[in-house]
């Protein structure tokens, strides 16, 4: 069974860091784009930042500057560096990745999400 397995969230003081990764367990051929969301408590889950396969990055206007998203290929791993906390960085962050798994033979590309871990800034 293929599932995202995030960890490194917690709780951290205004100005610190917390470095999130997220792993893809299971019989997996390869990613393709990957990507860290998250949820304020009432609201709509939002983009934060990107990484396409061939290592091209996106982030929100919220975090440009602050955060960077990179992965290991070959640890099925993607990771979110998180700098400069603030309070308002405070929510639910939430992995997603587009994962090509062989079926029947074939590659075929399907979506995954993380559980979620939380992430909370104290001012």
């Amino acid at each position: 069974q293929v599932r995202l397995v995030e960890s490194g969230g917690g709780l951290v003081q205004a100005g610190g860091s917390l470095r999130l990764s997220c792993t893809a367990s299971g019989t997996i051929r390869s990613f393709d784009s990957m990507g860290w969301y998250r949820q304020h408590p009432g609201k709509q889950r939002e983009p934060v930042a990107g990484i396409t396969s061939g290592g091209r990055t996106n982030y929100s206007d919220s975090v440009k500057g602050r955060f960077t998203i990179s992965r290991d290929n070959a640890k099925n791993t993607v990771y979110l560096q998180m700098d400069s906390l603030k309070p308002e960085d405070t929510a639910v962050y939430y992995c997603n990745a587009d994962l090509i798994l062989l079926v029947l033979g074939y590659p075929r590309k399907y979506d995954y999400w993380g559980q979620g871990t939380q992430v909370t800034v104290s001012s």
